[in-house]
């Protein structure tokens, strides 16, 4: 949807760790915290009612407010809010929004890399390896060519491509390895035990081989205010992010750079993404994958084609149930030393946004210090004093609680708030530059009607009309270069048509 109708670029849609902040904030609610008894996997039965119903009301709990946040984000987009709200938002709001998806989640990183620090600190290493020391070493590949009929090599930076992938895979086969030869511990009191890779049971055995997601599969969403204002938080910076996405996407396929139809057709059909993410029950969001253009600048394949068959690929292999089950045997500490790299990356995704910014004027150091600071502090304070914000109203409490425990909508909140009324220059903001970058000209492998009008000659069909320019989606009509306008004479019109 989004390569063919959306913002038209060779951009992959994906799982997003906006979201997760917000999802955890409004999972830490009293009335959501987990069951004492549910805390031990060995001793409980995953199959039996209550337990089912445990973690079920939980995940329609959070597709009703993702649906519903989604809703948002497609009017945001289709109504053309997104490029108005551009206007207001700059380097100094950004980086603090981008920052704090990564650093609240320092507990949660710390927590599954303690499971086993040796295990975590290998599988960082391997990553760090791969994408830092070996990213410039290429490997030979073999293929077969047909004009020549025999096996070449080509050279690729395969560490490039695949640093996490392959220093997951490493430190899962030596954690099976360990795991077979009972080297971790069976006690599951024991230090070490979650780094076992048959801590979850017989989960590869229960799982079917094929099997279809469908809508409303974990029953019917719920909603509630606070989840609906928590996940909008999520909305605004997956948004904010894609923004930025789109413009490096286009850099790198040597594509113009989007128009401002384009983006608002890309932000709405990722909100119709979010939607469908939510009525299937996926527990997240989708948003464009900054990965997936890093990936491009790498193998620069830019065609729409690729991603379109990958989208396929990915949702067959979405219905055979034994693959997912097999990632659902990682160990928790192979994916605690993923987030400590993971997790740090996009800390400083954030933070290289204030590149743009004055950073020597001590009004942009005060707002991201102060943005950033207090995206940490808040939520902190209010987790261990929420009966101290209670308004006697239960939904307003909750909406309160959920708000002011996610950082990222601390910090991005009043970094805007800041950056839009202390008094500084758009230069010393960074708004110049940052929009200079995006907007950047270079040479084009085509023109911006070629790559971003609508498909199937749906743009020259049904946009020509001169009404539809006030459409924010919709291309803008183009006029023909044998139109003579009044004050045209024959010549003029003659050289034109020529």
């Amino acid at each position: 949807m989004q390569v063919l109708f959306g913002v038209r670029l060779p951009i992959l849609q994906g799982g997003t760790f906006a979201f997760l902040t917000p999802s955890l904030a409004m999972l830490s609610l009293p009335r959501w915290r987990c069951p004492e008894w549910t805390q031990n996997a060995r001793l409980v039965n995953a199959t039996s009612p209550e337990f089912i119903e445990v973690w079920q009301s939980r995940i329609r709990e959070l597709q009703g407010a993702i649906m519903v946040a989604s809703c948002f984000q497609i009017f945001v987009g289709f109504s053309g809010l997104i490029g108005f709200l551009m206007r207001f938002i700059g380097p100094l709001t950004i980086a603090p929004t981008i920052t704090l998806i990564a650093l609240p989640l320092f507990e949660s990183a710390g927590f599954d890399a303690g499971a086993h620090w040796g295990i975590s600190a290998m599988t960082a290493f391997f990553i760090v390896l791969f994408s830092q020391y070996l990213r410039n070493i290429p490997l030979p590949i073999p293929y077969y060519s047909k004009s020549n009929r025999k096996w070449q090599y080509s050279k690729t930076y395969i560490f490039q491509i695949f640093p996490v992938l392959f220093g997951i895979s490493i430190s899962w086969l030596i954690c099976y390895i360990l795991t077979i030869t009972n080297v971790f511990p069976s006690n599951p009191q024991a230090y070490g035990y979650l780094a076992r890779t048959d801590v979850k049971g017989n989960v590869l055995s229960r799982a079917p081989w094929f099997r279809f997601p469908y809508p409303g599969q974990w029953g019917i969403p719920t909603v509630s205010v606070e989840g609906v204002f928590g996940i909008l938080a999520g909305v605004v910076s997956s948004m904010v992010e894609s923004v930025g996405d789109y413009h490096a996407c286009a850099r790198l396929s040597g594509a113009p750079p989007p128009p401002k139809h384009a983006i608002n057709r890309g932000i709405g059909i990722e909100g119709i993404g979010c939607l469908l993410a939510g009525a299937w029950g996926t527990g997240n969001g989708t948003t464009s994958y900054s990965e997936n253009v890093g990936a491009l600048g790498i193998t620069r394949v830019g065609s729409r084609m690729v991603i379109i068959f990958g989208g396929i690929v990915m949702v067959l292999l979405g219905m055979f149930g034994k693959i997912g089950a097999v990632f659902a045997t990682i160990p928790t500490p192979v994916i605690g030393g993923m987030f400590l790299v993971m997790f740090g990356v996009i800390a400083a995704v954030g933070m290289s946004n204030l590149q743009f910014a004055d950073m020597n004027s001590s009004r942009n150091i005060f707002i991201a210090g102060f943005s950033i600071f207090c995206g940490l502090t808040i939520p902190n304070w209010v987790n261990k004093n929420t009966t101290l914000l209670e308004t006697g109203i239960s939904g307003l409490d909750q909406v309160i609680l959920v708000l002011l425990t996610t950082g990222m909508f601390v910090g991005g909140t009043l970094g805007f708030i800041l950056d839009n009324t202390i008094p500084g220059t758009k230069e010393e903001r960074g708004i110049i530059a940052w929009k200079e970058v995006n907007e950047e000209t270079d040479t084009y492998c085509c023109d911006v009607s070629e790559v971003y009008d609508l498909p199937f000659g749906i743009g020259t069909k049904f946009c020509t009309c001169s009404w539809l320019r006030y459409i924010p989606f919709c291309p803008k009509p183009r006029e023909s270069p044998f139109v003579t306008h009044e004050n045209s004479d024959l010549n003029s019109y003659t050289e034109t048509k020529h």
